[in-house]
Parts: C-alpha cells; sequence; structure tokens
C-alpha cells in the first residue's frame, strides 16, 4: 500500500499498489482458433473485405490487415482514436457501451448514433459479413505525419 499524506486535513490516504503489466488491454492477443469470419472495412467509399479470427477486437482486426485506424492508447479506452461506426442492427446486438466508452466517444468527431470505439467490440460468429465504417476524420493523437507501426 502507498500512503498519502494530505497536510489540509492532516489524514492518511492509503492507496492499493498495482503493476502496470497486469492491467488487461484490448491488444496483441494471439489466438490459435481457426474459426474464422470476414468483415468488410469501409473507408472513403472503398469496401476492403478481410477474414479474421473470433476473439479479436475490431481495431486488432484493423490493425492486422493494414487497415488506418489509429487506436493511439493501444485499445485501453483512453482516446477516442478508434472509433467506428456499425449499421443499426449490428450496433443494436452489441451489449451496451460502458459509461466510460460513452466518455471517450464523446470526443470523437462524426460522432453517429450508431458509434462505438472499435477496441471495445469483440468479433464473434454473429458478426460475420458485418460492415464497418471508419469516419471520415479522427482527432488524430499523433502529431507531424507520424504513422504507427503496430505490434
Amino acid at each position: 500500500m502507498y500512503r498519502l499524506y494530505n497536510i489540509i486535513n492532516s489524514s492518511i490516504l492509503l492507496i492499493p499498489k498495482f503493476k502496470l503489466n497486469t492491467l488487461i488491454k484490448a491488444g496483441n492477443r494471439n489466438f490459435t482458433t481457426n474459426n474464422l469470419i470476414n468483415i468488410s472495412f469501409i473507408q472513403y467509399d472503398e469496401e476492403i473485405n478481410v477474414s479474421v479470427p473470433v476473439g479479436i477486437s475490431i481495431l486488432e482486426a484493423a490493425h492486422r490487415n493494414n487497415i488506418e485506424i489509429e487506436g493511439a492508447c493501444d485499445g485501453c479506452m483512453a482516446c477516442s482514436t478508434c472509433h467506428v461506426i456499425l449499421d443499426e442492427n449490428v450496433y443494436n446486438a452489441l451489449p451496451e457501451p460502458a459509461e466510460a466508452e460513452m466518455d471517450m466517444l464523446d470526443l470523437a468527431p462524426c460522432l453517429t448514433p450508431t458509434s462505438r470505439l472499435g477496441c471495445q467490440v469483440i468479433l464473434n460468429e454473429n458478426h460475420d459479413g458485418i460492415r464497418i465504417k471508419l469516419p471520415r476524420m479522427t482527432r488524430n493523437f499523433y502529431v507531424d505525419g507520424y504513422t504507427p507501426s503496430h505490434h
């Protein structure tokens, strides 16, 4: 435990220790499943069809197939750069977004009623054939034209 001393009211606050490497993030999981689904990304009126394993996020699917979704926070839900737009039926079939996701989406330009963060949508067999629209712009967290290489 960490001890913090508040000099204003002379109180002590105990905060539990944690290691950053124990936090779970959405990115970079390895799957050995043979269950593949086909999804389409729509960017600038171009449709890109890809096959991806069940159990990964939309953000991971994009990165594995060189689709331009930034994901500046690496899938930790600390930015809105993986904002995607889903068809209404797909959006309605998903679990309701958490309040933290809604807060991040408030920062995204081009927000729609069916917007989600790509790092928070985990693909399953029911998503075979879905179309994922990328917004015309995002709030880019990288500067000077830097293009990240995703791990």
